[in-house]
C-alpha cells in the first residue's frame, strides 16, 4: 500500500490534532509550555503589584459630609475614589471644606429653614375647626387688651356665647360692629329702641331682646366706671393687680368655667348696674381679653401669650359720678 493511501485512512480528528500541535523546541513541547506558564504568572504578579501600589491609605479625621438635594451615594463615592493623583485629592479637600462651611452657614449664619410641621394647638382646635375660629385662637384669644372699646366688644361677644357658638359669633362680628358703631359706649348709651330692634325685619335679632337691651344698659354703666376709675381697662385689671393669671393646664378638661375671681368681678359689675354678666360669662371675657392665659402648655400660643407684657394703666383720678342727660334707667332696659 502506498503512502498516499495510508494518509487518507487517518481520521480527521487525528489529522487536525497533528496540525494544531506546535513545533518542537530544543527541549520538546513540555519545556515550551512551562516557559509560557511562567511568563503568564509573571504578568499576573506585575498587574497585582501595580494595583496594590496604586492604593494609598491616608489617615483623616472624621468629617461631616453635607449633601444637597439628596445626592446619590454613587456620585459621592465616585468623586472620592476617582483617582489618587494630586488634583483629585485637592478637589476632594476643597469639596469637604465647602461642605463644612455650608453646614456652618446653615447652623449659625444662614436663616433656619421653616419646617412644614403643623403647629400644636389647644385640644378644642382640630383639623376640622372653622378657619375663622382657628385664626381667633392664634391671634386674639389670650392676648392682653387695654383699650376700652375693645374690652367692651369682647364683653358683648362673651355675652353672646351663652346663645351662639364661637364660630357663629365670629361670622356675625362685623354685624355687631356695624350695629353698635364699633362698640362706642357713648353712642350705644343713646340708642333708641327702634334702632336697637332694627335687625328684626332682616331675619331676626343678632341676640335675644333681653341681651340687646342689656348691652345698652351696660354701655351706660361703663360710662360711669370710666368717670370713676379713668378707664374701663383700669377697672378690670385692678382685680388682678395688673398681672395676668398664667395657668398651666395640660388637658382641656382641667380648664374651669368659672373661678372665685370671675365671681368677684361679676358681683361687682352687677352692683354697678351691669346685666347678663354671670361668673361664666365673665370668665370667658377674662380668657379672650388676656386677663387669664388658659392656653394648654402644649399649645404654641402658651409661651407666646406669656411673653406679652401687661401694660399698667396710670393711677386713675376718682371723679364724682354724673348722671347722663337722657336719664335712662338701667334696670328698665334689662327687663
Amino acid at each position: 500500500m502506498s503512502a498516499s493511501t495510508e494518509l487518507s485512512l487517518v481520521s480527521p480528528s487525528i489529522k487536525a490534532d497533528s496540525e494544531s500541535r506546535k513545533i518542537l523546541g530544543p527541549a520538546g513541547n513540555r519545556v515550551k509550555v512551562k516557559e509560557e506558564e511562567k511568563k503568564k504568572k509573571k504578568k499576573k504578579d506585575l498587574v497585582g503589584k501595580k494595583a496594590k501600589s496604586s492604593v494609598k491609605l491616608v489617615k483623616r479625621s472624621p468629617q461631616i459630609a453635607v449633601r444637597k438635594n439628596d445626592e446619590s451615594a454613587d456620585s459621592s463615592c465616585s468623586t472620592k475614589c476617582s483617582s489618587s493623583d494630586g488634583s483629585s485629592v485637592a478637589s476632594f479637600k476643597r469639596r469637604e471644606k465647602h461642605d463644612i462651611n455650608r453646614l456652618k452657614l446653615q447652623v449659625g449664619e444662614a436663616p433656619m429653614m421653616t419646617l412644614s410641621i403643623p403647629f400644636k394647638r389647644c385640644d378644642w382646635i382640630t383639623q376640622f375647626s372653622d378657619p375663622l375660629h382657628v385664626s381667633f385662637h392664634d391671634e386674639e384669644w389670650g392676648v392682653p387688651v387695654h383699650e376700652d372699646r375693645k374690652l367692651f366688644e369682647l364683653l358683648v361677644l362673651s355675652q353672646a356665647s351663652a346663645e351662639l357658638t364661637w364660630p357663629q359669633i365670629l361670622y356675625k362680628r362685623d354685624k355687631f360692629r356695624k350695629l353698635f358703631e364699633n362698640f362706642n359706649p357713648s353712642s350705644i348709651a343713646k340708642f333708641p329702641e327702634d334702632r336697637l330692634l332694627s335687625t328684626r325685619p332682616n331675619g331676626g335679632l343678632l341676640l335675644s331682646e333681653q341681651k340687646m337691651r342689656a348691652i345698652v344698659g351696660n354701655a351706660i354703666a361703663l360710662l360711669k366706671i370710666q368717670q370713676e376709675f379713668g378707664s374701663f381697662s383700669a377697672y378690670c385689671w385692678r382685680f388682678l393687680n395688673h398681672t395676668r393669671i398664667k395657668n398651666g393646664f395640660q388637658y382641656g378638661r382641667q380648664i374651669p368655667t368659672k373661678t372665685p375671681k370671675s365671681e368677684a368681678i361679676s358681683k361687682d359689675l352687677m352692683r354697678r348696674g351691669f346685666r347678663c354678666v354671670g361668673p361664666i360669662v365673665i370668665y370667658s371675657f377674662m380668657q379672650i381679653s388676656g386677663m387669664v392665659n388658659d392656653h394648654l402648655i402644649s399649645c404654641f400660643r402658651y409661651m407666646e401669650c406669656n411673653s406679652i407684657s401687661v401694660k399698667k394703666d396710670p393711677k386713675p383720678v376718682v371723679k364724682e359720678i354724673k348722671q347722663e342727660t337722657d336719664d335712662l334707667d338701667v334696670t328698665e332696659l334689662c327687663e
